[in-house]
């Protein structure tokens, strides 16, 4: 590969989106840096970006770890001209008085939330120093209305969206992008688990080319499918009480 070919890092490379974003970058002027949990679905993922061309890095940092989250991000041979926050994770309730279980809450707040804005934070100057760059956040369309089936989720989906508005006009300036994505339910492990309908499922295919457009053209946000953002973003404009009774009538309420 050229010394000075396109440097793309993502995290949770090992997720149905993650995976299938690496699989659409590998090229042969491209340096992938995956990161994930799962070392033998690391592995063969890297295996099939590496015949399509690419060079590629793995890690299995902790991502909680800061300190060694940092060094790995020093080490990196030059800043990414490409950074896809893929990692998170998702928990929900179905009953009203048995709540959120308080441990996995932070720690979903901690993976979905502080740990991609840190990251960010960690490698943005470098970026605004040389002019060029681009941070893409995966928010969800649960941000434009939280969930009572997912508290914490939807708390830390609507943070990560702000914190990417917000960032985007930030960076502007220095010539580096920001992107946030905000899809609804992406065939998966991690969809599955959530409770609640999956309108409108997408595939996770059809999901990284959507992405891979939007980020292309450096667009604010990705949103997707369509009919499911129309409904959810009209859902934070209508009256609080109407938007909870279309909330309960649509199957997301919890049991009392």
């Amino acid at each position: 590969m050229p010394a000075q070919g396109r440097l793309i890092l993502i995290t949770g490379a090992t997720g149905a989106i993650g995976g299938e974003l690496a699989r659409r970058y590998a090229a042969a002027d491209t340096e992938l840096v995956l990161h994930g949990r799962r070392l033998e679905v690391l592995e063969a993922l890297a295996q099939e970006c590496q015949a399509k061309g690419a060079s590629v890095s793995l890690s299995q940092v902790a991502l909680d770890d800061d300190p060694a989250r940092e060094a790995w991000l020093d080490a990196l041979p030059r800043p990414p001209d490409l950074v896809l926050l893929c990692a998170g994770m998702n928990h929900g309730v179905t009953h009203a008085r048995d709540g959120e279980d308080g441990v996995q809450a932070r720690a979903l707040l901690e993976l979905n939330l502080r740990i991609p804005i840190d990251m960010a934070r960690h490698l943005a100057p470098a970026m605004q120093a040389r002019g060029s760059g681009q941070l893409v956040f995966i928010s969800s369309l649960a941000a434009w209305f939280g969930l009572p089936v997912t508290p914490s989720y939807s708390a830390s989906k609507a943070g990560i969206k702000a914190y990417g508005e917000a960032l985007r006009g930030l960076l502007a300036a220095d010539g580096v992008g920001v992107t946030v994505v905000m899809p609804g339910y992406v065939e998966s492990s991690m969809a599955r688990a959530m409770p609640g309908p999956k309108p409108f499922l997408v595939g996770p295919e059809r999901a990284a080319k959507r992405i891979q457009a939007g980020v292309a053209a450096n667009r604010a946000r990705v949103s997707f499918p369509w009919p499911l953002a129309l409904g959810t973003q009209c859902l934070a404009l209508l009256p609080a009480c109407l938007s909870e009774r279309l909330v309960r009538w649509s199957g997301y309420g919890v049991e009392p």
